[in-house]
């Protein structure tokens, strides 16, 4: 029997755009990462992040809707990408596409892809032979977290059950 999950991220919109300090950002991060790999989103590693350059300082030590946004991008890519490859990710999404665009396509493709595999139903592609190659990446990156959530989740029952 396959693990079973109902997952979704929150909208754009959904997302606080009050400023949040550190400590309340990193559980607002890990009450959505968590149902899929049981990992807690700490204040070190959104600091960590800030000093790489991957999301801007926070604002009177607050962080805003947008820098949540990509700390959601940067939490579910990191189980299959290295921190490098997501900041050269993350540099491209800035130069070319709006913040709210890129996130919503992001967690409507992921949301999907994720609830689509732990139902054990096969992923249609909406992509055609034209579109951009961050595009593609984009839903690959989705595919790939959602598969290694499906495994750890997987494994994870296994361990328990024995």
């Amino acid at each position: 029997m396959s693990p079973s999950l109902k997952f979704h991220l929150p909208h754009y919109y959904e997302i606080p755009d009050v400023g949040l300090f550190l400590e309340q950002v990193s559980k607002y991060l890990s009450t959505y990462i968590n149902p899929l790999f049981n990992l807690e989103i700490t204040n070190s590693m959104i600091s960590n992040y800030v000093k790489k350059g991957m999301i801007n300082n926070p604002i009177k030590k607050q962080y805003g809707r947008e820098q949540i946004a990509q700390l959601f991008f940067i939490s579910l890519a990191k189980n299959v990408l290295n921190l490098d490859d997501i900041n050269e990710l993350l540099k491209i999404q800035r130069a070319n596409y709006d913040a709210q665009d890129a996130y919503e396509y992001f967690i409507e493709e992921f949301s999907h892809i994720v609830n689509a595999i732990f139902e054990g139903e096969d992923i249609k592609s909406n992509l055609n032979e034209d579109d951009p190659i961050e595009k593609v990446l984009l839903r690959n990156i989705a595919i790939t977290v959602a598969h290694k959530a499906y495994l750890n989740l997987g494994i994870q029952r296994l361990k328990n059950n024995s």
